[in-house]
């Protein structure tokens, strides 16, 4: 039923295009849409996800490219899913955390008491790269008691380093 570590990077390979130079000159961007518009391809990324994700209370999924998979992955382990916004989103009271980018910083926030004390989670995003983000949903997951399982990923960009960011365990798909 599922595939093997190569099948699967190969169907990745094939499915998602690197765009360079976009948005900006010497990025090289990961353009999911060709993989979203393969029902076959991405039922096979979702399960793998949903795979390297354990077994799990809640899913969350990062703004804004991880609810298309955060969704679909907590669909398939049976659970609910909470989206991590930037701040700013969510209507009434929230959790948030502030992170440090290059240039600044950022808040991403969760609705209070949609993640509980106890709860396991996996957090789901489609791109690592240098991993701030991600580190910053794993800090606000525990602010608000959670256990969490697994970072999942559908590419990671190895050579900025993201997951020596992330203090949890970490899952790509892919890796560049």
């Amino acid at each position: 039923m599922g595939q093997g570590p190569a099948q699967l990077e190969a169907l990745i390979d094939a499915t998602v295009p690197t765009v360079a130079d976009w948005p900006e000159p010497g990025v090289l961007f990961r353009d999911i849409s060709p993989l979203l518009a393969d029902p076959a391809a991405f039922d096979t990324v979702v399960q793998a996800m949903a795979a390297a994700g354990g077994e799990v209370d809640v899913v969350l999924g990062v703004e804004a490219r991880g609810f298309l998979f955060g969704v679909a992955v907590a669909q398939r382990l049976g659970v609910g899913f909470v989206p991590v916004r930037k701040a700013g989103k969510l209507p009434g009271v929230t959790e948030s955390v502030s992170y440090d980018l290059e240039y600044g910083s950022a808040t991403i926030e969760v609705p209070a008491g949609a993640v509980t004390a106890g709860q396991r989670v996996a957090i789901v995003d489609d791109v690592l790269a240098t991993g701030g983000t991600l580190a910053a949903a794993v800090k606000l997951a525990r602010r608000c008691g959670a256990e969490v399982i697994s970072t999942v990923v559908l590419i990671e960009i190895a050579a900025l380093e993201g997951r020596h960011a992330i203090d949890a365990p970490c899952a790509a798909l892919r890796s560049y």
